[in-house]
């Protein structure tokens, strides 16, 4: 065969080789664009419970527990006895005012008799004004220590309803330490009572989420929810009704204060949870969360242009919903993000992209 027969069948086996190389697929992807939309999300604080009253119970004189007319746990109202401590001694210091008091009554009676004869002598120039002014002195000199009598019954009085201590308010009975026959010295802790048919629950936020909530004037955003320790939904929401006066220097946050009911009372001082207060996005940008991918701790989107080529765009979540992404900036509305097969697509690939409605929106 010459040279000239082997360049011709070269030629056209190349030629045949190369009509039968495939053409590569364009694949197609379904993408979409953002939602510009005003949203509500709700951000998490870690919140303390406290009760709405809870005051300890001390003792204020010296004694022996007598009786303990409570348990622990239990519910007592306004003024019922919970202790009684040894009460005859400060009995006997009653009676011994009483005789006191009794003393001093006859002891005036003598002087203002002596004072009103002398008086009368007085008048009939017989004694001298000197003789006078002694009796009224000592007139003047019994009263005050009648009324010192009087005083020192009513301090008596006092220390002896010191003895039996009594509830200051509705509420249960928490810890009783001391037990019958003990003796405590004044001051000593009995106990301590909380009134839980309400609870406050603190938390602290960041200067920016107190200034979103000051700045608005309907105060929609007043009502928050708890949830329990148990990561359980509390039935009932709170009520936003105060702030600190000022910021913590060290944290930078300040407090609030909400207020829940209770009736079923199952909030209990010193309980832990999480407020969940709503907060509010004016046109946002969501996502899906499904068209993303984190690179080195970077999160990412594929847009595809007009000439249905693949790039990439970095965003910055700022909320993170249940299946979308909140973002402040960082894409247009007209944007067209690929939604499904981002596993297998790369910057500046072309792709035939085809336009579908937004998953339905859930937080």
């Amino acid at each position: 065969m010459t040279k000239i027969a082997l360049s011709i069948l070269l030629l056209l086996t190349l030629t045949s080789c190369s009509e039968n190389t495939p053409t590569p697929e364009i694949k197609s992807y379904q993408v979409v664009n953002p939602i510009i939309t005003d949203t509500t999300y709700e951000r998490e604080y870690a919140t303390t419970i406290n009760s709405l009253q809870n005051v300890e119970i001390r003792n204020k004189v010296r004694g022996f527990i007598e009786e303990i007319y409570v348990d622990e746990g239990q519910k007592v109202q306004t003024g019922q006895i919970l202790f009684a401590l040894n009460s005859k001694e400060l009995e006997q210091q009653i009676h011994k005012a009483e005789a006191t008091i009794q003393s001093a009554q006859a002891e005036l009676k003598g002087v203002e008799i002596e004072y009103d004869n002398t008086k009368k002598l007085f008048d009939k120039n017989i004694v001298a004004k000197s003789e006078l002014d002694l009796w009224a002195t000592k007139v003047a000199l019994q009263k005050a220590k009648l009324s010192a009598a009087k005083v020192e019954k009513e301090q008596a009085t006092l220390h002896f309803q010191f003895t039996k201590i009594r509830a200051p308010f509705n509420g249960v009975i928490n810890r009783i330490p001391f037990k019958k026959g003990s003796l405590v010295d004044e001051g000593a802790l009995l106990t301590s009572i909380s009134n839980n048919e309400f609870v406050y629950a603190y938390y602290n936020v960041s200067e920016i989420d107190y200034l979103e909530y000051a700045q608005d004037n309907n105060k929609s955003n007043n009502k928050v929810k708890l949830v329990l320790a148990n990561n359980t939904l509390y039935p009932q929401q709170g009520v936003i009704e105060t702030t600190e006066s000022e910021f913590d220097a060290s944290t930078g946050n300040i407090a609030f204060r909400a207020k829940f009911p209770n009736q079923s009372r199952l909030l209990k001082q010193g309980s832990s949870g999480k407020i969940l207060a709503p907060s509010h996005f004016k046109n946002a940008i969501l996502i899906p969360q499904k068209a993303t991918f984190e690179v080195q701790g970077n999160i990412y989107v594929y847009v595809v242009d007009k000439q249905n080529k693949v790039g990439i765009k970095k965003i910055n979540p700022v909320v993170r919903l249940s299946n979308f992404f909140v973002l402040d900036i960082g894409l247009e509305k007209t944007d067209a993000i690929i939604l499904e097969g981002i596993q297998s697509v790369k910057e500046g690939d072309i792709i035939k992209s085809q336009l579908v409605q937004m998953p339905s929106f859930s937080k």
